[in-house]
């Protein structure tokens, strides 16, 4: 299941991967052989990574070029630093890492220095060193500086936290994302595995099998994107079978309106 990007109309699938922790794994060869596996199993999906992510970026590059999987993957990292000279040196070095000559989507990570790297990266885009630009954050007390940017209208894209157990976005910043145009990729799916926790030891409802949803991570992120201003979420997992555990919420159809409602009301009353 794809969602269109709203400034292109480009279709992304629902589901990407990413990175943080999972992927910083160095030189490890048997963690890497199971990150081999969850990137096999990806296809046009976003891989989103950061400098921030320790060795995550390299250990991405070099897997993703073992596989010649570059064509197959939307390539997503930040910039993470202040300064123009900074900021340009170390998207450089993210370039190398993850081997690209053209980046999808570079974001500028929890808004450091964004209005210098604003400038920069619509430089990178009207000379196609990269093809989207976007601002991240992850929690809601930023909310208010992400929306006071969001309206330069500026990006393409924002990177929200927004979960079954974070939803203040829902308050503002998603329908001011979706009047604009900008897409949307939720990260904190799991709310770092709270929403597991809560629901230990419950059963999924019986409804759940009318919407294709066969795990509580299906039933998390199949609420997350059918909200009309998601385009993808990004939960980060370096096992396979989590990874096709995850996939399987793009598949069948997306909850309507009632059905998300009655999907978060069944999750409160786990509590």
């Amino acid at each position: 299941m794809t969602k269109p990007i709203p400034s292109t109309r480009e279709p992304l699938p629902v589901i990407g991967v990413g990175t943080w922790q999972t992927f910083d794994v160095g030189a490890d060869n048997a963690a890497r052989g199971g990150l081999r596996a969850v990137l096999k199993l990806l296809d046009k999906n976003v891989v989103d990574s950061s400098p921030m992510y320790g060795s995550s970026e390299s250990v991405a590059g070099d897997l993703i070029a073992e596989l010649g999987a570059r064509d197959k993957l939307f390539m997503a990292t930040k910039v993470w630093t202040r300064g123009r000279d900074e900021g340009i040196a170390q998207m450089e070095t993210s370039f190398k890492r993850l081997r690209v000559k053209r980046m999808d989507l570079m974001q500028i990570h929890n808004l450091v220095d964004v209005e210098t790297h604003t400038k920069t990266l619509l430089e990178m885009k009207s000379r196609k060193t990269i093809r989207y630009l976007g601002i991240t954050h992850y929690t809601s007390s930023a909310y208010a500086e992400v929306e006071r940017w969001l309206k330069t209208r500026q990006y393409d894209f924002l990177q929200i936290n927004y979960s079954l157990g974070e939803r203040e976005a829902e308050d503002r910043l998603l329908p001011l994302a979706k009047e604009l145009n900008v897409a949307v990729i939720a990260n904190r799916p799991f709310a770092e595995g709270a929403l597991f926790r809560q629901v230990k030891g419950k059963q999924l409802p019986p409804w759940a099998a009318e919407l294709a949803i066969a795990s509580w991570a299906q039933y998390f992120l199949k609420w997350i994107v059918s909200h009309p201003a998601i385009t993808c979420a990004i939960p980060g997992t370096g096992n396979p079978k989590h990874m096709a555990d995850n996939l399987g919420a793009g598949a069948g159809k997306l909850p309507n309106a009632e059905q998300r409602r009655k999907m978060a009301e069944y999750f409160d009353a786990q509590g």
